[in-house]
Formats: structure tokens, sequence, C-alpha cells
């Protein structure tokens, strides 16, 4: 299981953009599937979430080699033309590199013994 991905979280959309959002993130959907086919992206999850009081209103998380979603994420223009068309549509989006996996560990053994280093 890939031990990087990109957490791509979004707001609500925009009022009156209601149905170009829908339709940006079937598009968006269709363009990650393609990805994972051609084996750039190892897997993909979509969700939304129930009202919370907060502005995350869903998320789709990316899963992948580094290197891969580093060239997807910076030198793709399909991936920032949907981001740029997300952005006209839908409150609040961001892309956020994500450790996952083993790589968690590594990072709370860096964190652990930094902590351990305060005193």
């Amino acid at each position: 299981m890939a031990n990087y991905g990109l957490f791509i979280g979004f707001g609500f959309p925009a009022r009156g953009r209601e149905q170009q959002a829908a339709a940006t993130f079937q598009e968006a959907l269709q363009y990650y599937g393609a990805l994972q086919q051609r084996g750039e992206l190892e897997s993909f999850e979509a969700a939304f979430l129930e009202p919370h009081g907060g502005d995350l209103g869903g998320f789709i998380l990316l899963r992948g080699e580094i290197a891969k979603l580093n060239r997807i994420r910076y030198e793709d223009p399909e991936f920032q033309r949907i981001l740029t068309k997300s952005q006209l549509n839908v409150e609040r989006i961001g892309v956020v590199a994500a450790q996952l996996g083993d790589q968690i560990t590594q990072a709370m053994n860096i964190f652990m013994s930094e902590v351990a280093n305060l005193g």
C-alpha cells in the first residue's frame, strides 16, 4: 500500500454553481480513475462529510508513490485545469501532501525523538 497521498479537501458548492460543481466532481473522479488505470495512482477515494459546523464538506484522497504524485500535482496540466475549474465552483478547495501507511511510523519516530530532546 502506498505511503504517500494527496488530500484534496473541499467545502460546499458556491451558491448558484451547484450543477457546475457536481459536473466538475464527476470529471475529477473520471480523471483520477484514468490515472489509476495507467498506473500513475495506486488508488483514490472520495468522501462527503456530514454537517458538522465546519468548512470541510468532503475530500478526495489520492494514494501513490511520492514521485508520481508530485508529477501529477506540479506537472500535469489536466490536474491543474480540474483544480482551477473546481476553485471557480467550490468554496475552500485545497491540496495537501499526506503521509500514510508505514510513513506514519517514520514520522512518529522523528517526532518522538524531538520530543525527547525538549527536555
